[in-house]
């Protein structure tokens, strides 16, 4: 079976939470057809997410995207199999080892123990009887024969177990490579069919829409939806009257597209470990920073659409001047919050460029070792292209992504909340002095 060895390089994890919720939120901002149809752009995607088991042809409602099941529950099992046959090749491989080292280990020394013996046995003899040099001698004599006796018997049982592990050992890793050979054949099978649907997908597009009956929504119908567009939850454009409500919406939608980032990685995560016996070193970690500077950034537009908990048995009753008085009182509680948010954010990032790892002309100037205009005026694109240099902190793991942007995302996070702080208190002042 093939295994993966592939790292998410390091750039390549920024710009793809940058680029990536930028091209959904143009995509997301598509008119939306009136007739349902499939898509072609989707049934690559599909294709290339989750073709290995057939969702493209899924997708297209046909039913031959059922072949790629067995054959994925195949390569399941054989991965199985294969995982176990490598644990038994290891526990006899270590037997054998251990064994093989015995013998390297006694054979000497009961070799050499037998070239003593007639010496010991001469100087025994000629010893005086009852003497001190006898008795001296005797006992060395019956040392080195114990010595003979145990490491013949350990040499025999070495030697016997490497007679039993080394054919054991063989027949192991050819049953190791048996279903390995196995799982590979049928995933080059899933290949070469997704080979072929990746040229025949523009023709089962076609087919699949031509396949589809439009019928134009009745009035009933209309009404209905319009009736629920009515009454349904307040858009989030409706809460933007400012530039910073329409940052916060910005900035919360924009993150918000991560999420979708987090399915196919956690996805490629699930093939590499289960079908390549090729877990990430990346993935877990990469999710795991990504949805804390969701967490961060998104504090912003949970406030301007007022998806923070309260207490509304107190708050909801009342009016919209007397919520604005209570807004205002507790705001200074959330400026508390929010502006040690952003100054510790602030120490937190400036230290993560400042750690004594970072050689990069930012790491100089967070350290205090030149100012910014030499900083600036400094900057290379060797300070973002050559891998020797390293921008402050950096993970413990073996991926060593770098750990100061997240930092630096606390501090925007931090300064989002106080801006739409600011905007808040803005919206209670107009509400007191229109009191409606």
């Amino acid at each position: 079976m093939p295994g993966l060895s592939f790292t998410l390089p390091h750039w390549l994890y920024w710009a793809g939470l940058i680029v990536f919720p930028l091209i959904a939120m143009v995509l997301a901002r598509r008119p939306r057809p009136e007739e349902r149809r499939y898509s072609t752009a989707l049934g690559y995607l599909i294709l290339v997410t989750g073709g290995i088991i057939g969702l493209h042809r899924l997708y297209l409602k046909n039913l031959f995207g059922l072949l790629y099941l067995p054959i994925f529950v195949f390569i399941l099992y054989a991965n199985v199999q294969e995982q176990q046959a490598r644990s038994a090749l290891s526990d006899v491989a270590n037997q054998l080892r251990v064994a093989e080292r015995t013998v390297a280990r006694e054979a000497p020394r009961v070799d050499e123990a037998r070239r003593n013996l007639p010496e010991l046995e001469a100087e025994f003899a000629a010893a005086e009887e009852g003497s001190f040099a006898r008795r001296s001698v005797e006992r060395r004599l019956e040392r080195t024969q114990e010595t003979v006796r145990a490491g013949e018997a350990r040499l025999e049982e070495a030697r016997a177990a490497v007679a039993e592990f080394g054919p054991r050992r063989e027949t192991a890793a050819e049953l190791r490579e048996t279903w390995s050979s196995r799982a590979g054949y049928a995933f080059y099978l899933i290949l070469a069919a997704l080979a072929i649907d990746a040229l025949l997908l523009p023709f089962m597009v076609r087919k699949a829409n031509a396949n589809l009956s439009f019928t134009p929504k009745t009035e009933a119908e209309l009404a209905l939806e319009a009736a629920e567009a009515e009454e349904g939850p307040k858009h989030d454009r409706e809460y933007a009257t400012n530039w910073i409500d329409r940052l916060s919406l910005f900035c919360g939608e924009f993150v918000a597209y991560w999420a979708v980032i987090a399915v196919f990685v956690y996805y490629y995560e699930v093939i590499a470990r289960y079908v390549f016996n090729s877990p990430t070193s990346w993935a877990h970690e990469g999710m795991y920073l990504m949805f804390g500077m969701q967490y961060l950034i998104a504090g912003a537009y949970a406030m301007l659409t007022e998806s923070h908990v309260r207490v509304d048995i107190f708050y909801a009753p009342l009016s919209r001047p007397r919520k604005a008085w209570v807004d205002l009182l507790t705001s200074v509680f959330f400026f508390i919050f929010a502006g040690t948010l952003l100054v510790t954010s602030w120490i937190f990032a400036m230290d993560a460029v400042a750690v004594p790892t970072g050689n990069a002309l930012v790491s100089d100037w967070a350290r205090g070792d030149m100012t910014l205009i030499q900083m600036l005026g400094s900057l290379t694109l060797d300070q973002w292209t050559d891998p020797a240099i390293r921008w402050g902190e950096i993970s413990f793991n073996e991926w060593e992504v770098p750990l100061w942007p997240m930092k630096w995302v606390m501090v925007l996070g931090g300064l989002l909340l106080v801006l739409q702080g600011i905007s808040k208190i803005g919206k209670d002042i107009q509400a007191i002095r229109q009191g409606a």
